[in-house]
């Protein structure tokens, strides 16, 4: 045992004497013309090392360097900046003077991915057909580096709008073997307009072919999205996919998406292509999407105060646009085709089932080919068009709805659920924008609908005309039974909306206890509704004969109106009973006067004006 302590001992003495003469031999400072060579025939980019380099020894034999850049052909600015960098070397190879990376390590770097960073071809320049100058620049370049840390970093990164989102906290690890088999793991965090996404990434990529070609499988994608106008929670979840990429064609696919989002979940497939007018295929199913959870909304009740506190809070004034515009749209864009198709769905309070949504994007102009699903026992189908070529958005729908319950749609929509029953309905409608404050002021169209077993709350048309009629004429009275409810079995009409102005045109409705006819309007932006009804109530009736069969062949006037937090009502039964008494003396006068046979003119007269 002493033999073999002794043995390790001078093993380590040899090993240290050797580092330590190789420090001594070796001047780190030989290499960097070497390094920056090399770099500039793989990739075209030019490396910069300021300072001495200089060597550290444990625990890892490597070469410190001060600051440095890396920067494309051309750039105004570097893509890559450090205040220092760290290269891991291999000891065997510097016994013949050569220098072998094993891992490069960047700390507090800046990644640039913006204009003034990107390579530039040189004025005047020859151009290969089919080549553009920066595509001839990085068309060999390879990563040929064992392992690559970066830690603490930034990335910016400026689009083409001109807009810049800056990447903070970059810490990625990254490795690949002699068979260009990579593996990586990164974790991010981008904060912009008082929100905060959080992300770390485990894959492992086939580089082999790259650039023409880049396999990658993520094993997992944690991710975490918090801030203003979302929910308290946030929207967290997890995703694995295939990513592929063919740098020939500019063509990627997403395989096998399997995504969660707070208590949704999305898989499928996404592909598509980069080339001209970027094109998109996308086929998801979903067996859950909750998009009140995804969107913090309460109960269907999104333009309240309800539903904001489900939220973090509203964005500042500062991080908001003046004014919203279409100019960055998705869909001015790119082109493409949507399949989704839901098993359950959750809007605003409503449940949805087998949800299938088809439709095709070009020029600006999405087409709904299929939207429909299920509620309940019913049924709706939303086809129509989605125009963003203007700055605000225009849509062209045609809805057909059938058998749904409407007092789930008012709450849907935040109006008041004082209605009830299974809502059919076909129309046209057009308008600007998407939301549903949008819908209530600047939407245009008619409809006709059909309401079964229609009820609405805290009225009972029949009660409300007998007891009027109880009250000024003691002759009849109504029947208080089972048969006195409020059910109106069906409503049928047409519906027109002009910004924010709901008219009925002409509603009818009947029950086996009365008939009646309406018309009247709905301001939707100030919540204020006046509608007059003529209610005729055909059973229910006791007492004076002839009073009774007057009173089951008239409409009683019925007005309601005022805000919908306070509706009142105007109930004229006074007209019915003054007619009814007016024909009563005309016929009485009528009858003396025949049975006197008079032909007294003033007798006449009267009967005349009754």
């Amino acid at each position: 045992m002493r033999r073999f302590i002794t043995t390790l001992a001078i093993l380590l003495v040899v090993i240290v004497a050797g580092m330590m003469a190789l420090v001594l031999l070796v001047n780190p400072n030989d290499f960097r013309a070497y390094m920056a060579r090399q770099v500039e025939q793989r990739s075209g980019y030019t490396l910069a090392l300021n300072g001495d380099l200089r060597w550290h020894v444990w625990p890892q034999l490597s070469i410190l360097s001060g600051p440095m850049t890396l920067t494309a052909p051309g750039a105004q600015q570097p893509v890559v900046s450090a205040e220092n960098m760290r290269l891991d070397v291999r000891l065997l190879p510097l016994l013949s003077h050569q220098l072998s990376v094993k891992q490069v390590m960047l700390k507090g770097a800046v990644v640039r991915l913006t204009p003034e960073s990107d390579s530039q071809r040189p004025q005047n320049a020859p151009v290969a057909p089919g080549r553009s100058g920066s595509s001839e620049i990085t068309q060999g370049w390879t990563f040929d580096i064992g392992e690559l840390r970066v830690a603490d970093s930034l990335l910016i990164w400026q689009q083409s709008n001109g807009e810049q989102i800056n990447v903070r906290d970059v810490n990625l690890q990254l490795s690949q073997d002699s068979h260009r088999q990579a593996h990586v793991e990164l974790s991010s965090r981008i904060s912009r307009d008082q929100r905060e996404l959080v992300m770390n990434l485990n894959a492992d990529m086939d580089v082999n072919r790259y650039p023409q070609q880049l396999n990658a499988l993520i094993n997992q994608l944690d991710y975490q999205l918090t801030g203003a106008d979302l929910p308290q929670e946030g929207v967290k979840g997890q995703a694995k996919m295939q990513f592929s990429w063919l740098g020939d064609r500019q063509a990627f696919s997403l395989k096998e998406i399997a995504l969660n989002a707070n208590d949704s979940q999305l898989s499928g497939n996404v592909s598509g292509t980069l080339t001209g007018r970027p094109q998109l295929d996308i086929d998801l199913r979903a067996p859950m999407l909750n998009m009140d959870s995804l969107l913090g909304l309460a109960d269907g009740s999104s333009d309240g105060q309800q539903a904001q506190s489900q939220r973090a809070g509203a964005a500042p004034v500062i991080a908001q646009r003046a004014e919203h515009d279409n100019s960055d749209s998705p869909l001015n864009a790119i082109d493409g085709k949507v399949k989704l198709a839901v098993d359950t769905l959750r809007w605003r309070g409503v449940d949805f089932s087998q949800v299938a949504l088809d439709a095709s994007s070009r020029e600006g102009i999405m087409q709904l080919a299929r939207f429909s699903g299920k509620a309940g026992n019913g049924s709706f189908s939303l086809p129509g068009s989605i125009d963003v070529r203007a700055a605000q958005t225009a849509v062209a729908l045609q809805p057909e709805i059938s058998a749904i319950d409407v007092a789930a749609l008012l709450k849907a929509f935040s109006l008041p659920a004082s209605l009830s029953g299974d809502l059919s309905l076909k129309g046209n409608f057009t308008g600007i924008g998407l939301t549903v404050a949008a819908f209530k002021r600047t939407w245009q169209g008619s409809a006709m609908l059909n309401l079964d077993n229609a009820q609405i709350a805290g009225l009972n048309f029949q009660q409300m005309i007998q007891h009027a009629v109880e009250r000024s004429n003691s002759r009849v009275k109504g029947t208080d039974n089972a048969a006195a409810k409020n059910d109106l079995q069906q409503i049928k009409g047409g519906a027109t909306l002009n910004n924010g102005l709901l008219t009925f045109d002409e509603l009818k409705g009947s029950s086996p206890v009365l008939n009646y006819a309406g018309q009247g309007r709905v301001n939707l932006p100030q919540q204020l509704a006046d509608i007059t009804f003529g209610v005729t109530v055909t059973k229910g009736w006791q007492g004076d004969d002839e009073l009774v069969k007057r009173l089951q062949q008239t409409p009683v006037p019925l007005r309601i109106y005022g805000p919908w937090s306070a509706l009142n009502y105007s109930l004229q039964v006074d007209q019915v009973l003054r007619q009814q008494l007016q024909d009563e003396a005309k016929k009485r006068l009528k009858d003396w006067a025949d049975r006197n046979r008079s032909g007294d003119s003033s007798v006449q007269k009267l009967i005349k004006d009754l």
